[in-house]
């Protein structure tokens, strides 16, 4: 505030100063304070918002720092993880291996067992018929003999011979025939007549002479036909074993499992019919619910936009579609009102640029007045550190005394908005007092 002066050493002011003089020079002394004082605020607020800049930095350097630090222990987590899963898989692969192996092992073990059960079998098989064989050359030879057994012709003791040993040479080309993979038949049927004939000896001998009789005669005849028959059963399974012909139980199997395939096969086609036939009625209906969604779009086109209908139709027709797609509907519409955004129109345009320029001027104009004392010109509150104590725990929860430095300090936008308004200020109290 300046001091008029009416009277400077007994003299009065207006004889040796112009007032308009001292009152402009007051003025432009005011103004140059305010403007110094303006420029220190100024400096002030760069230097406050260079250290807050600073401050900000430091903080996102930290930031950064810890997201770094984070990022690379969810890596390492991560390759931990990884490291585990492939140690899990080399495990499960390992059993899996182990496993089949075993199993490998078992079947290996399971198979040769078999194969030793089967020859032990048919080793038991061979000698037991081979035995048999034996025991009915034993038991009919000696009938055969009283039978042929005549002091006049002696020649007749070989007969026996003959005979039995008929039926054991035939059994021996039938073993040399399977063996070779000949046909074994003729060797079966000179089998069957030589013991039939050997037989039919016994039992005739055995009822018409008294000194062998009937049970030596009808024994000798079963000795005669049980082994050849019992050798050639021998053979005979040796030769389908050969040859590859199933058994009647490996035949069931057979039957069986071509069964259950079949039944597996019909009802697989079965699924297969009712997947499709759900397939065809799932398409038929998208179809019918595209067909109504077209039918309703084409509608609500054709009433609301009947000049860019207008084209889209005449497009479709050129191009050969059945129905406006999309890209013809873009087209028309990009066509008739300039837009490439569809349902946007040059008046929509006008209005939503003129209200975003009304929101930028609201947003961009400054506050003057009573209403600049906002919240909005405080600076950012400064971040206190994430590992610092709570001082209230240590007082019973009464919150900490504040101390300077708690408040956040004025932004550098808000401080030179208040050093532009008191420049303003001095600028019109200087004008009144001029006045």
């Amino acid at each position: 505030m300046s001091t008029a002066l009416d009277r400077v050493n007994g003299q009065a002011l207006t004889d040796r100063f112009d007032p308009v003089a001292l009152a402009e020079a007051d003025a432009i002394r005011t103004r140059t304070e305010a403007e110094a004082k303006a420029r220190i605020i100024e400096a002030e607020g760069k230097a406050k918002a260079d250290q807050i800049l600073a401050a900000e930095e430091a903080e996102k350097m930290r930031l950064a720092n810890e997201r770094a630090r984070m990022k690379q222990e969810k890596e390492q987590a991560a390759h931990k993880t990884y490291l585990a899963d492939q140690a899990e898989k080399e495990a499960r692969a390992t059993a899996a291996k182990e496993k089949a192996d075993a199993e490998a092992a078992d079947q290996a073990a399971n198979e040769a067992s078999r194969l030793a059960e089967q020859q032990r079998s048919e080793q038991l098989w061979k000698w037991g018929a081979y035995g048999i064989y034996a025991v009915g050359l034993i038991i009919a030879a000696p009938v055969q003999f009283l039978a042929f057994w005549d002091e006049k012709r002696p020649f007749m003791v070989a007969a026996p011979a003959l005979l039995e040993g008929l039926a054991l040479v035939l059994a021996c080309g039938a073993a040399w025939a399977v063996a070779h993979r000949r046909d074994v038949m003729p060797y079966r049927i000179g089998i069957m007549l030589g013991a039939a004939v050997a037989a039919t000896i016994n039992l005739w001998h055995g009822v018409t002479d008294p000194e062998i009789g009937l049970n030596a005669g009808l024994i000798g005849a079963l000795a005669s036909l049980g082994g050849p028959i019992v050798l050639m059963a021998y053979e005979h399974g040796i030769a389908q074993k050969a040859d590859g012909i199933p058994s009647a139980r490996e035949r069931r199997a057979a039957k069986r499992a071509k069964a259950q395939a079949q039944a597996a096969k019909e009802k697989a086609q079965r699924e297969k019919q009712v997947a499709e036939h759900a397939s065809e009625a799932a398409r038929q209906l998208a179809e019918s619910r595209t067909r109504e969604e077209q039918k309703r779009r084409d509608e609500d086109r054709r009433n609301a936009h009947k000049d860019v209908w207008e084209v889209a139709d005449s497009l479709r027709a050129a191009r050969g579609s059945a129905v406006v797609t999309e890209q013809i509907w873009a087209e028309a519409w990009y066509r008739v009102t300039g837009c490439k955004t569809v349902g946007i129109t040059p008046e929509i345009e006008a209005r939503s640029r003129a209200a975003a320029a009304r929101m930028k001027i609201a947003v961009d104009m400054p506050i003057l007045g009573d209403f600049s004392q906002v919240e909005s010109q405080k600076g950012p509150r400064p971040k206190k550190d994430l590992e610092a104590p709570d001082g209230r725990r240590a007082n019973g929860g009464v919150p900490p005394r504040r101390v300077a430095g708690d408040t956040a300090p004025y932004s550098p936008v808000a401080k030179k908005q208040a050093a532009l308004e008191q420049a303003s200020t001095l600028r019109t109290s200087t004008s009144e007092e001029q006045s």
